[in-house]
């Protein structure tokens, strides 16, 4: 069944379950992070090194439960271990609001990042079972623009506490937003379904029967190298879109002498940006294949913290912030649209874990380098001017990517 004529397909639930789960994971428990930073900063007498191994601790939980997430699915299934991964992040942010030692709040943000994790691999997945390939990358965009509407949330409530409860107000941004989790645990726990089968329904999209020549390009040749390609551009991405995303807020208030509203409100405006960025990216991809739809957003980040990095005043400050928030969530949409049409529908999770890891590494190195390098030098010039030297090479590299193999499964 493909669901009855003028009624909603069960598939467009799951990706608004799945953009809750994205908002959830990424927007409030990670990228709100670089609101609650300055705080935590003054608050507890963080060095920028220390700030970047905060950072580190969660993609290190991260990268850990990409490790784990694979097997772990198959035993859970995507709705049972989303909703695990949201109650995790919850419990583990209201439980940074209440502490004050370093080393426990980058164990507790380290197990918040092993639930991101337990989140963001099952609900990527369910776009691969729930729509076919001319629909995919639209709705994976659609699922990720969850990530912009945290980032919204977190630039304008964060001041707000702050402004209200003083030094208290870091500790109230993490509990409030932990709460906010639990409740969408439930909300994934309550709407999530694993497969079109069961509702007895096909997946969304048109189905593409393959022709004898198909057929005969349906062997798994050269699929370990275009899965190592996939892999290392999303590592790149992992370096350098987290690097930008921990510290510009500090940056705009210690480098650029921006209040923590106004940096607030221009960070609020990336929310804003990134939440089309998904959406535009994925299904202009649809249209002009993944290779190219990649390289033009790495081609947009590096312009980005190039401008960031060459301190262009003002006006490229905000050029910049942009265009960060324009590509920022575009990645992982193309990615996980690729990664069914070059593996194939069977293949995908696992090698969207796979891919994820990479990206995962990335994450690892970004922010601590970062802070390492910007505590010797005073700033994050330099980690910037980095940052778009990589992708500026994963631009190019992207291009040599092979044609997908369009396999129906």
């Amino acid at each position: 069944m493909t669901g009855s004529p003028g009624r909603i397909h069960y598939g467009w639930i799951i990706v608004a379950t799945a953009a809750l789960g994205l908002f959830s994971c990424f927007g409030l428990a990670r990228y709100a992070y670089s609101m609650l930073l300055p705080g935590m900063q003054a608050g507890l007498g963080l060095t920028y090194d220390r700030m970047g191994f905060i950072g580190t601790g969660n993609f290190v939980g991260y990268l850990l439960s990409v490790l784990a997430a694979p097997r772990l699915m198959k035993r859970l299934k995507p709705r049972r271990m989303a909703a695990l991964g949201l109650l995790v992040i919850g419990v583990g942010m209201m439980a940074i609001g209440a502490s004050s030692s370093l080393l426990s709040i980058i164990a507790l943000y380290a197990l918040v990042g092993v639930g991101s994790g337990f989140t963001n691999i099952p609900l990527m997945a369910l776009v691969t079972y729930w729509f076919r390939s001319e629909q995919r990358g639209k709705a994976a965009g659609l699922v990720i623009a969850g990530n912009g509407i945290g980032i919204i949330l977190a630039g304008f409530l964060i001041p707000f506490l702050n402004r209200n409860l003083g030094a208290l107000g870091w500790r109230s941004g993490w509990i409030a937003l932990g709460a906010i989790c639990l409740a969408v645990a439930g909300v994934a726990a309550a709407l999530l379904r694993n497969h079109p089968c069961d509702l007895g329904l096909e997946p969304v999209g048109r189905k593409v029967e393959p022709s004898p020549e198909q057929f005969l390009r349906h062997e798994h040749k050269g699929d370990g190298r275009v899965l190592f390609h996939l892999g290392m551009l999303y590592l790149v991405f992992g370096v350098t879109f987290m690097v930008y995303g921990t510290f510009i807020v500090t940056t705009m208030v210690k480098e650029y002498g921006l209040s923590e509203a106004r940096a607030g409100l221009y960070w609020s405006w990336v929310g804003f940006f990134s939440f089309f960025s998904g959406i535009g990216f994925g299904t202009l991809s649809d249209r002009i294949g993944r290779k190219r739809g990649l390289a033009l957003v790495f081609a947009v980040q590096s312009t980005a913290y190039l401008l960031a990095g060459v301190k262009a005043g003002a006006a490229g400050l905000i050029v910049s912030l942009i265009l960060y928030g324009s590509a920022v969530f575009a990645i992982p949409a193309i990615m996980a649209a690729a990664v069914g049409e070059y593996l194939g529908l069977n293949r995908a999770s696992a090698a969207f874990a796979t891919i994820t890891i990479f990206f995962g590494v990335g994450q690892v190195i970004g922010p601590a380098g970062a802070g390492i390098i910007a505590k010797a030098s005073g700033a994050f010039t330099t980690p910037y001017l980095i940052s778009g030297l990589l992708t500026s090479v994963a631009m190019v590299s992207a291009l040599f990517l092979p044609p997908p193999r369009e396999r129906v499964e």
